[in-house]
């Protein structure tokens, strides 16, 4: 028996239960971890209250990060053994393959020795946030040297990877917020220019920045009325990476912006990523090397304890956060 998070009904922080149940041996080509810290997301806070893009199937399990120690390996595993660290590439499945526990079972593929430098709280404050804004920004984007990069919802564990990739490249980032409270800091981790939505005129303040060589990638979690300002400000052949959808309201769609400026307006989940080994491996060399070198490095918002888990959700669906939520296990 192991203790793990499920939860029985669909709703808020609350429904979260730490339960005993019985772990089953790993599966061909499977390792099993003992968990050390976990990395917490947006979307199991989706997954519990029911509006992620995968369906619970209650009692369900959650999670998609973890770091820990390999404990027991499945038939066909080459490259790991026990009492190897590792961390976690999430699944395509947080139902199939949980992380939310003292143990956990994950596909030998998605698991990374990562650097000796990193703690188990920042190995399990990597993947998800630095693969998606890999993915969306070099994968997708081609982000380069002088490019202007505007990244929305600068704050979040995503968007600080983001400004971090897009510096480590010798792009420009822009990081928008919605107010300067977070300014500073959003600067000392490495924007070249801030701006507060709330406060600002946005396509304004981006034509300001960027003059007339425009914003070359937009990188947006939000949707929502922002897109007209953000493509206002975009450069002919700009390319505008969608790959959330927080913003409660309807999304125009601005057309004659598009035509004007052959505009690409492109939906990204990191599942097309990580699902593609001749994608997935230079995403992680690039991530590896940058962790090592310094370039890269995760920013915890705040850690909580396995038995805090109700709290630690509550304060991701706060925003309060600047970064990673990690639980430690």
């Amino acid at each position: 028996m192991t203790r793990v998070v499920r939860f029985h009904e669909l709703g808020g922080p609350e429904v979260l239960r730490i339960e005993d149940v019985d772990v089953p041996e790993p599966g061909r080509g499977e390792v099993r971890i003992r968990v050390k810290a976990l990395g917490l997301n947006r979307a199991e806070a989706l997954l519990r209250s029911g509006n992620y893009i995968e369906t619970a199937q209650l009692p369900s399990s959650l999670g998609l990060e973890a770091a820990g120690v390999v404990e027991k390996v499945g038939e066909g595993v080459d490259g790991f053994a026990p009492g190897d660290a590792v961390s976690v590439v999430p699944a395509r499945s947080m139902i199939r393959w949980p992380s939310y526990g003292e143990l956990a079972t994950f596909p030998a593929a998605l698991l990374v020795k990562h650097p000796t430098s990193l703690s188990w709280e920042g190995a399990a404050a990597v993947w998800m946030q630095y693969l998606t804004a890999y993915g969306g920004l070099i994968d997708i984007g081609g982000l380069g040297r002088q490019d202007f990069v505007v990244i929305t919802a600068a704050s979040s564990s995503v968007g600080l990877a983001a400004i971090q990739i897009a510096s480590k490249v010798g792009a420009i980032p822009i990081a928008v917020t919605r107010t300067s409270a977070k300014r500073q800091a959003l600067l000392e981790a490495g924007a070249a220019y801030v701006i507060a939505s709330a406060e600002e005129d946005l396509e304004a303040r981006l034509k300001e920045i960027s003059g007339p060589q425009g914003i070359r990638v937009v990188f947006d979690p939000i949707g929502g009325p922002i897109f007209e300002p953000l493509t206002a400000a975009m450069s002919p052949g700009g390319i505008l990476i969608e790959y959330g959808g927080l913003s409660p309201e309807q999304t125009p769609f601005p057309l004659f912006t598009v035509l004007s400026k052959s505009l690409m307006l492109r939906g990204y989940l990191v599942h097309e990523v990580i699902g593609d080994p001749a994608r997935l491996e230079p995403a992680k060399a690039f991530i590896l090397d940058g962790v090592i070198s310094g370039s890269l490095q995760p920013v915890i918002a705040r850690t909580f304890p396995f038995d805090q888990i109700v709290e630690a959700h509550r304060f991701l669906e706060s925003n309060k956060q600047f970064g990673k939520i990690v639980v430690t296990v």
